[in-house]
């Protein structure tokens, strides 16, 4: 856990979004299975966000939890406004409805310390859990990071999950140009896989989120995600010489 005389391992981000009360298990989660120095960047949008509230009546707002605001607009503006504040050496985008991952961030912390500049939970491995989200959006997700894997040569096996590890030195190389959604996580992956850098993966799980109003926008989203899903295919069969 963070604190004022410790600089923090690493930075959490968790873009929030009228979650309410249920930000308080995934706090929890973090604070009780987490051992390694961290703090948490609570991203927020509005003022009237109703996660405030419940942070600020149960005495959750503390040198281990800090509140940030959007300066720019949406969830991927949330997380690059906590990149941007962010002085941590490693940066973990985490999700808040996500209150059953918090034991594997150690590990991914270790990972980090061994050389890993993109640490990557994933869903399809060996151990790894991707329950109860429509059948069209898991084909969808589950096609798009076999494809990557088995076609462009990504070394890992989840492209699109939002929830990642990302060293300072990756944030600081990469110019993130995407704008839209979780499109940060595969962007960022893609260019990592260019630098010819090291990344690691290890099991995850995800559930569709029980409380709330899922921020995931398939088809508004599409086009910004495709961008990045050629990305490898260009620079690895076309040999084009981009960013």
């Amino acid at each position: 856990m963070a604190s004022k005389s410790l600089i923090p391992a690493i930075d959490i981000i968790i873009p929030v979004f009228n979650d309410g009360e249920s930000i308080l298990s995934v706090i929890k989660s973090l604070n009780t299975q987490v051992s390694s120095p961290f703090q948490i960047l609570i991203c927020y949008d509005f003022d009237e966000d109703t996660t405030l509230e419940a942070l600020q009546k149960n005495g959750f707002i503390n040198e281990n939890v800090v509140l940030v605001k959007n300066v720019y607009s949406g969830v991927h503006g949330a997380v690059r406004t906590g990149f941007e504040v962010s002085k941590a050496n490693a940066v973990i985008t985490y999700m808040a409805d996500d209150d059953y991952n918090a034991g594997i961030i150690d590990q991914m912390v270790d990972f980090y310390k061994g050389g890993s500049e993109l640490v990557v939970p994933s869903r399809f491995i060996n151990g790894g859990v991707f329950k109860g989200c429509r059948w069209f959006k898991k084909l969808l997700v589950t096609a798009v990071s076999w494809s990557m894997h088995a076609f462009a040569g990504i070394p890992v096996h989840d492209s699109t999950n939002g929830f990642r590890l990302f060293s300072r030195k990756l944030l600081d190389k990469v110019k993130l140009e995407s704008r839209d959604g979780f499109t940060y996580s595969i962007e960022l992956l893609v260019k990592c896989h260019r630098l010819g850098w090291k990344m690691t993966e290890l099991p995850a799980k995800w559930y569709e989120r029980k409380y709330g109003k899922s921020r995931f926008k398939i088809f508004q989203w599409a086009i910004a995600y495709l961008r990045w899903y050629f990305y490898p295919y260009e620079t690895t069969y076309l040999r084009r010489n981009l960013p």
